[in-house]
């Protein structure tokens, strides 16, 4: 739960960070990245923003094994098609989705933002790391983000990964409309939506935390050529596993 001023704040940027409008990367006095000497060690000392990276106590990704509790949410999705906004800004490609989207979780209501992926997956499960990994990210009314996280397994060609790979090669780092093309997001769902969750943060800076993560037990999957073709303009893109400490992690029944 989010309660004071300065995480309400927090929250608010990393809303605006996800739907491209922040403009706190470029005036930052260093650029992240995921190697190096800007890489996932040093976000927190990058800037006094990204504080959280380093001193956080509840940071994402984690191990999805062992949970401490099981049990089953009241947890739905309700997606709409949309038409397609891609912006591809070097660390992922994102699809920005308008209002009428929605997750319910708990009995709140989390309308969805955006699309994101990464390769690999953030999360793993037993040790293991998926080759990519969906990201939905949504919000609450008063700014509450959520996430769920499909994991994409190599097999059969997704039917609507072309669109994103076709546009991923135009777009820059701004939301682009493309102009006759449909994303639907309900078609990167697996058939079921059984999940973990626990509570965590951004997985980029600056970290924010306060975000309920949802994870898929079932995955999808994506063709070799499709997952190589999602891989090429992000690189590998995934914050190294954080600890979990004492948090509540709840598994599906």
């Amino acid at each position: 739960m989010i309660r004071d001023a300065h995480s309400r704040a927090g929250l608010g940027a990393a809303i605006a960070l996800f739907l491209g409008t922040s403009s706190h990367a470029a005036e930052a006095p260093h650029e992240w990245s995921y190697t190096g000497a800007s890489g996932p060690e040093q976000w927190g000392y990058l800037d006094e923003a990204y504080a959280t990276c380093h001193n956080g106590s509840m940071q994402s990704p984690i191990e999805l094994a062992d949970a401490n509790a099981v049990g089953d949410l009241d947890f739905s999705v309700d997606y709409a098609p949309a038409p397609l906004v891609l912006s591809n800004n070097g660390k992922t490609v994102q699809a920005k989705l308008p209002p009428g989207s929605y997750m319910t979780s708990g009995g709140k209501v989390f309308a969805l933002l955006q699309v994101h992926f990464h390769t690999p997956s953030e999360h793993t499960l037993d040790g293991k790391a998926y080759p990519m990994v969906a990201h939905f990210v949504h919000a609450t009314e008063n700014g509450q983000l959520g996430v769920l996280g499909i994991m994409f397994e190599e097999g059969e060609a997704n039917g609507e990964l072309p669109k994103i790979i076709d546009a991923a090669g135009t777009a820059g780092p701004s939301p682009r409309e493309f102009p006759g093309v449909s994303f639907d997001p309900r078609r990167l769902l697996p058939e079921k939506l059984e999940i973990w969750r626990y509570m965590g943060s951004l997985t980029t800076p600056p970290c924010t935390e306060g975000v309920n993560w949802h994870i898929a037990r079932s995955t999808v999957t994506a063709s070799p050529s499709q997952l190589q073709a999602m891989t090429n303009p992000m690189g590998m893109n995934a914050r190294p596993l954080q600890p979990r400490h004492n948090r509540l992690l709840v598994e599906p029944d």
